[in-house]
């Protein structure tokens, strides 16, 4: 009896090795294959976000004509999990130069100023905010598509940004 069982153990194992011997000679190639695939995959991803960071590099180069009902900062509250945006009127004078309407002066586009926003919206996510902006405030405080299409991309890269972790920093 004793004999048997050495037998059957003996069987057993040399099926496990032989089956252990297939699936590493059939596995093997399939996962050098498909590292291979994953590799290919991660570099064509690289090239295609490369692109695609050229060209909306170059479109943000462009000429935008300024809304007349005013601009927005956009800026996260991470703590909170909220993005924000703060809404500042201006006016279009003749040369297309927004200028502070209490003021008369010309806003510079790239140096900070001092001026007191007219609205705050916060949301948890971009549809959040555009919903409070485009759809719950009456009149809108935007009035050209271009701007709104600007927002709302804005608000995206905004949210994705809250989500993750990363920077932000407004087009």
């Amino acid at each position: 009896m004793l004999a048997i069982h050495k037998v059957i153990i003996c069987s057993l194992v040399a099926m496990a090795m032989i089956i252990s011997l297939l699936l590493a000679l059939t596995v093997s190639p399939l996962l050098r294959a498909y590292s291979l695939y994953l590799k290919v995959t991660l570099m064509l991803m690289d090239l295609i976000v490369e692109n695609l960071a050229a060209i909306d590099d170059k479109l943000s180069q462009r000429h935008i004509d300024l809304d007349p009902g005013g601009y927005f900062i956009i800026y996260l509250d991470r703590d909170a999990g909220l993005i924000y945006t703060k809404h500042f009127t201006n006016v279009i004078d003749d040369r297309g130069l927004a200028v502070d309407p209490e003021t008369g002066k010309v806003i510079p586009a790239r140096q900070k100023v001092e001026r007191t926003h007219t609205t705050v919206f916060s949301a948890r996510t971009a549809k959040e905010l555009c919903v409070k902006i485009f759809e719950e405030t009456q009149p809108p405080p935007v009035t050209q598509l271009d701007h709104a299409a600007y927002l709302g991309r804005e608000f995206v890269r905004a949210e994705v940004a809250l989500v993750t972790g990363q920077e932000y920093v407004q087009d």
